[in-house]
């Protein structure tokens, strides 16, 4: 069987199919000039086999799961590697991803066909004990976390292990160079604001935001102009003054908005706690852009205020790990943004001044 590799997406994975030698049109996706992967050959490609089979290996056929597994965890393998793993191009049928992992994992389906041909679960989903030790959010739910820190205890919640989280923040660090450009706009006159005036405002002025509590300064960034006026909620005929700013130094940042994409094959990573965690993950990554209407309380903010303070307060060799956060717009889906906890790092170069005069709406019923 011939497969390329932008069958693959995985970020550990993709590397490996990109070193292949062969190129040809992919039978599978359609590409060309692509780097082919023959089972047929499979000294083109060494250890692929036992990578996936380590990853396969943490499920449970169905009929060896107990009676009171959840019905809803039991999936097809197929699903589980497209859906929960994003492993393969989500261009190929199940039909296409079954027959790669089928081939590639060949001994294993002889061994065990069960864990291919029918569903299968993670038993440590249900495994109370094992939650309590390997969860995100030890043996609770998200809602329960909220909860904790928006009516109980804000700063010393037992709901979540900071530990783990740390730990996965570690897989999604990204580096932004010096002279890195991204935007900031406020609400201006026709004249608008000098360069001074478009940073973080001062601590005495500085209200909540996702990833700052009242108080504490935090420079809200977009990736480009259009993005910036969509998280502004300009409104029609207002006048936006847009900072360009610019990075002075070298940073990492934590992209919140890959941390329920990490790889399942990154050396050192547990599959099975891992896999756990998947939903805790991708929650926290819908919360962190969640866009809050005009009418929402500030209390609302404090879920993703305490994950952010506790990125900020990470350190290595006693200086700051993690200089902000990057997480997606939700209302442009084609920008990001930055929250950065220390706004100096960025200065405004130059601001331009633009014009409203055209708004488009959309609906949804309810």
């Amino acid at each position: 069987m011939r497969f390329c590799n932008y069958c693959i997406i995985d970020g550990e994975l993709r590397p490996m199919m990109d070193s292949l030698q062969t190129e040809d049109s992919c039978p599978l996706c359609g590409n060309r000039r692509a780097r082919i992967y023959d089972t047929d050959e499979p000294s083109g490609l060494v250890g692929i086999a036992e990578t996936f089979e380590r990853l396969i290996e943490i499920y449970t056929p169905q009929s060896l799961l107990p009676p009171d597994f959840p019905s809803e965890e039991r999936r097809l393998l197929v699903s589980e590697l497209t859906d929960r793993w994003h492993i393969f191009n989500p261009q190929l049928s199940s039909t296409h991803v079954y027959n790669i992992i089928r081939t590639v994992c060949e001994d294993k389906y002889r061994s065990m066909p069960s864990l291919f041909d029918a569903p299968v679960g993670i038993a440590e989903l249900n495994d109370r004990a094992y939650l309590e030790h390997h969860s995100l959010l030890r043996s609770h739910a998200w809602d329960d976390f909220v909860n904790s820190v928006k009516r109980h205890n804000r700063f010393h919640t037992h709901h979540i292990a900071l530990d783990l989280l740390k730990r996965y923040c570690s897989f999604i660090r990204k580096v932004y160079k010096k002279g890195t450009v991204f935007y900031r706009g406020r609400i201006s006159g026709e004249e608008g604001f000098p360069p001074e005036q478009m940073s973080a405002p001062p601590t005495e002025l500085v209200t909540a935001g996702r990833a700052n509590s009242a108080g504490i300064r935090c420079l809200y960034l977009a990736s480009d102009v259009e993005t910036t006026i969509h998280e502004l909620r300009a409104g029609i005929f207002d006048y936006v003054s847009i900072g360009r700013f610019e990075l002075t130094e070298d940073i990492v940042v934590v992209d919140l908005k890959d941390i329920d994409h990490i790889s399942p094959f990154i050396d050192g990573l547990d599959p099975v706690e891992h896999a756990i965690n998947k939903e805790h993950l991708k929650r926290i990554n819908m919360e962190i852009g969640r866009a809050l209407r005009r009418s929402d309380s500030p209390l609302d903010y404090i879920p993703t205020q305490y994950i952010a303070d506790f990125i900020k307060s990470v350190t290595h060799d006693g200086k700051p790990e993690y200089a902000g956060i990057e997480y997606n717009s939700t209302l442009n889906k084609n920008g990001l943004n930055l929250a950065i906890f220390y706004p100096e790092l960025f200065e405004c170069r130059e601001v331009e001044v633009v014009h409203i005069n055209e708004l488009k709406y959309t609906i949804e019923r309810y």
